[in-house]
């Protein structure tokens, strides 16, 4: 059998990873996508839960699970079947437990004084994920999966077992507290 390259690339503006494959048994196929989805499999998970371990055991089901249904979602959209592995475990996790322990407090983090202009993208997404962590678990996942995911409210409303009318108003309320965060902190750390 002879082995053909495998390329991946990103859609613009959707994130979305399309894996084109010829001539690869499948392992060769999972692995090459597993390679090329982790970094954002790895992202979008600790959004949803906050914490780098439990993000990282998160990933690492999402990938076993999407491999043991690779013969069906291989040739489809596995990014897809990842994330909603991501997201569905989470949500399993938070319902089995009812309790969340953040490894670190949110005030307790020191904030950045000054940053040098190539590094203001990464002060301003750093800025925006501790503004995350503060919000409370169930406005966290509501604006992860509805802004970070682009789901829609009926989706987000399905994936987290609430109604549609508690997602747009968790949203709302949980942007209006993100702006008064992320503007607070940007005051901060101007100073």
């Amino acid at each position: 059998m002879s082995e053909v390259a495998v390329s991946t690339e990103v859609q613009p503006g959707s994130g979305e990873f399309t894996v084109v494959r010829s001539g690869l048994d499948p392992v060769a196929d999972f692995t090459s996508f597993a390679q090329a989805s982790t970094p954002a499999l790895y992202r979008i998970a600790y959004l949803l839960c906050g914490d780098q371990h439990r993000a990282q055991d998160l990933v690492q089901l999402a990938l076993e699970r999407t491999f043991k249904a690779w013969k069906k979602v291989g040739d489809g959209e596995p990014f897809a079947y990842a994330r909603r592995v991501l997201a569905t475990a989470r949500i399993d996790t938070w319902r089995r437990t009812r309790r969340e322990v953040l490894s670190e407090d949110p005030a307790s983090i020191t904030r950045v004084r000054s940053v040098p202009a190539s590094d203001t993208g990464l002060a301003e997404r750093d800025r925006l994920v501790r503004a995350l962590m503060v919000l409370s678990v169930k406005q966290r996942r509501v604006v992860v999966l509805r802004y970070l995911l682009d789901r829609s409210e009926a989706d987000t409303a399905a994936e987290l077992g609430i109604s549609a009318g508690t997602v747009k108003s968790t949203a709302s309320r949980a942007l209006a507290q993100l702006r008064v965060l992320v503007a607070s902190d940007g005051e901060g750390s101007r100073s």
